[in-house]
C-alpha cells in the first residue's frame, strides 16, 4: 500500500493545482487587464487538456511502463509550474497553465491503474479510497492555500506550490516495477481525433456554442468511423470494449452521479459569496471541514466496499447525498454553520460514490482494457462536471424564484440556490432508484 500513499499524495497536489487558482483569478484580471472570458482560460484551459490527457495516459499505460509515464508526466507538470512562476505576460501564464495540466494528468489516469495491477481485488475498494481521499482533501485545500497565498504574496507562488510534486518521482520508480505491457502499434490519427472532439465538446459547453456543438458531433462521428475502420487494427479506443454491457452500463451511471463532481465545488463558493457576503479565503474555511471528513471517510468506504459490496458503499452515498441537498434546499440563506455542517454529510456521499463506482467499473475491464477504459472512466466524469456548471451557471442568472423550497417557507434569500439543491435531490434520487438496483445486478453477475 505504499505506492497507494504517495499516489495519493500526488492526486493532493493535481486537484488542489486545479481548484486553488479559481481564487486568483481577480489578481490575474487586474494584473494583466483582462475581461472575465480571457482569464476564464486559466481555469478552462486546464480543464480541457486535463480530461483529454486522462485518457491519452490511460491508453499509453498499456503500451509504457506506468513509472516512466509517471516520470514524464510530473516532470512536464513541474516544467508548466516553473514556467508559470517565472511569467510576465497573461500568454506565459496560460502556457504553464496547458503544460501543468499535460503532466498532471498522468495522476488521475494512475490512480484508475494501478490499484487494478498492483492491488488485490479484495483490498481494492481500500486503494482505491485512499486515492479518492487524496482527491477530496486536494479539493478541499485548493480554496485556502490559493486565499491564503494570493492574500499574503504575489499569485505566481500558487505555481511553485506544485514543484512538491517532484519529490515523489523516486517513489514511483521504486514501487512500480510490475507493469504488463503490450507493444502495439499507437493510432496516432485516433488520439488526434478524440483530443479535437473533446476540446470542441467543452469550448461548446463552456461558451454554450451551438456551433462549436455541432463541429463536435462531426469530429464524433469521424472519430468513430475512423475506429471501426481501425477495428483489428489497434485503434485508439476499442470500440469493441463498449459491447461489455456492465462496463457501459456502470460507465452510464457513473456519468449520472460524477456530474456533481464539479457542481458542488462550483455552486457552494458562489451560494456564500453572494447570500452570505463571504470572502474568498472565508469560504474555503467553510468549505474544508467537510471536504476534511469526505477524506478520512473515504479510506473508510473503500474498507466497507471490500467487505460489504460496492452496492452497500453506493447506497450510503446515494442516501447521503440526497438528505445534505434536500436539507440544502430548505435551508438556503440560512446561517453558513448549517451549510459547513451538511457539506460534511454531502462530501462523504460524494466520495463514497466516487470509490463504489471507480470499483465497480475497474471489476468490468481485464487485460489491455484496463488503462484506456479507466482513462474513458475519468474523461467522461470531467465532461460530466463541465455540463454540470454550464447549466448551473445558466440557472443563477434567472434570480428569484417563487417556486423554491426556501422560499414556500418565509426565506426567499437565495431561492435560486434552494431550487437548484431541490433539483439535485430529485436527480440523485431517481438515479438511486434506476441505477441502484441495476449496479447490484450487475455485481451479483460478477
Amino acid at each position: 500500500m505504499k505506492i497507494i500513499v504517495i499516489l495519493a499524495f500526488s492526486m493532493v497536489l493535481s486537484v488542489m493545482n486545479s481548484t486553488m487558482f479559481n481564487v486568483a483569478l481577480p489578481a490575474l484580471r487586474r494584473e494583466f487587464e483582462l475581461s472575465s472570458s480571457q482569464v476564464s482560460w486559466v481555469v478552462t484551459g486546464y480543464i480541457i487538456i486535463y480530461a483529454i490527457g486522462s485518457v491519452t495516459y490511460g491508453k499509453l499505460a498499456d503500451r509504457y511502463r506506468l513509472k516512466n509515464l509517471l516520470t514524464f508526466g510530473l516532470i512536464v507538470f513541474a516544467a508548466g509550474s516553473a514556467l508559470g512562476f517565472l511569467s510576465n505576460g497573461y500568454a506565459m501564464v496560460v502556457a504553464g497553465r496547458i503544460l501543468q495540466s499535460a503532466g498532471a494528468s498522468v495522476i488521475p489516469a494512475a490512480s484508475m491503474v494501478i490499484p487494478i495491477r498492483y492491488v488485490d481485488t479484495s483490498q481494492r475498494g481500500r486503494a482505491l479510497g485512499i486515492t479518492s481521499s487524496g482527491m477530496a482533501l486536494g479539493t478541499a485545500l485548493g480554496p485556502i492555500v490559493g486565499g491564503l497565498v494570493t492574500s499574503f504574496a504575489d499569485w505566481r507562488y500558487l505555481f511553485a506550490i506544485s514543484l512538491l510534486s517532484l519529490a515523489t518521482i523516486p517513489f514511483f520508480r521504486k514501487y512500480l516495477n510490475r507493469d504488463q505491457i503490450q507493444a502495439t502499434p499507437m493510432d496516432g490519427v485516433g488520439g488526434v481525433l478524440l483530443a479535437c472532439s473533446v476540446t470542441l465538446l467543452l469550448l461548446a459547453i463552456t461558451n454554450t456554442s451551438v456551433l462549436l456543438g455541432l463541429l463536435t458531433m462531426v469530429l464524433a462521428a469521424t472519430f468513430i468511423w475512423h475506429s471501426k475502420r481501425k477495428q483489428g487494427k489497434a485503434p485508439f479506443i476499442d470500440l469493441a470494449m463498449f459491447a461489455n454491457r456492465n462496463y457501459t452500463l456502470t460507465l452510464m451511471i457513473a456519468c449520472l452521479v460524477l456530474v456533481f463532481n464539479l457542481c458542488v465545488p462550483y455552486l457552494i463558493p458562489q451560494l456564500l459569496s453572494s447570500v452570505n457576503g463571504m470572502s474568498s479565503f472565508q469560504i474555503g474555511l467553510v468549505m474544508f471541514p467537510g471536504a476534511l471528513v469526505a477524506a478520512i471517510f473515504g479510506i473508510i468506504g473503500g474498507r466497507l466496499a471490500d467487505r460489504q459490496g460496492n452496492a452497500f458503499l453506493l447506497g450510503i452515498a446515494f442516501t447521503l447525498q440526497l438528505v445534505t441537498y434536500g436539507l440544502l434546499s430548505l435551508f438556503t440563506g440560512s446561517s453558513y454553520v448549517v451549510i459547513m455542517v451538511l457539506l460534511v454529510l454531502g462530501n462523504t456521499g460524494l466520495t463514497f460514490a466516487q470509490v463504489g463506482i471507480a470499483n465497480m467499473v475497474s471489476r468490468t475491464l481485464s487485460g489491455s482494457q484496463v488503462g484506456v477504459g479507466m482513462g474513458m472512466y475519468m474523461m467522461l466524469s470531467f465532461i460530466c462536471g463541465a455540463v454540470g456548471t454550464t447549466v448551473l451557471g445558466l440557472l443563477l442568472d434567472q434570480g428569484y424564484s417563487s417556486w423554491a423550497p426556501n422560499a414556500v417557507l418565509g426565506m426567499p434569500q437565495g431561492s435560486v440556490f434552494s431550487l437548484i439543491f431541490l433539483v439535485f435531490a430529485v436527480w440523485i434520487g431517481v438515479v438511486f432508484a434506476g441505477g441502484f438496483s441495476l449496479l447490484r445486478r450487475g455485481e451479483n453477475q460478477k
